[in-house]
């Protein structure tokens, strides 16, 4: 008799522990697939609005829904828009470098104008500045991805 079995562990299923597929509490899971679906909605405002990380907030989703949903998690890797973005991303394997031009044009083009002709405020500016130094600087570290 092992020790799983003298302490009648439910949990055991003859493989390793790292084998085993832990599902969250029905409350949980409807939790992580609200956070999943807000963490989407963010990073997809986060697309149109520079100074708010696109990227966090897609992985966070992705990670929601590969704990809770089967179906909301495929359905993210598989989007045409995010799912590819998504996999090389967290595959290490980089994003092209179109997207880095475009991400960082864009990026500056909306934090200088939004900087010098929206914002009066001194030190308002110089934090827009800073994180857009943040985020090219987080962009450009990332790998390139060759075709």
């Amino acid at each position: 008799m092992t020790a799983d079995t003298r302490r009648g562990d439910e949990n055991h299923s003859g493989g390793s522990p790292s084998q085993i597929k832990k599902r969250p509490n029905r409350p949980f899971r409807w939790l992580l697939i609200v956070a999943g679906t807000f963490s989407l909605a963010v990073g997809i405002i986060g697309v149109f609005v520079p100074i708010l990380p696109t990227t966090p907030f897609l992985l966070l989703a992705a990670a929601c829904f590969a704990r809770s949903s089967e179906r909301f998690y495929s359905w993210l890797l598989g989007n045409k828009w995010f799912g590819k973005y998504i996999k090389n991303y967290r595959e290490g394997k980089g994003i092209p470098l179109r997207a880095k031009v475009s991400v960082i044009s864009l990026l500056w083009i909306v934090i200088l104008f939004t900087a010098f002709l929206v914002v009066p405020i001194l030190l308002v500016q110089i934090i827009l500045i800073l994180v857009a130094i943040g985020v090219t600087v987080h962009v450009l570290s990332l790998k390139t991805l060759r075709k």
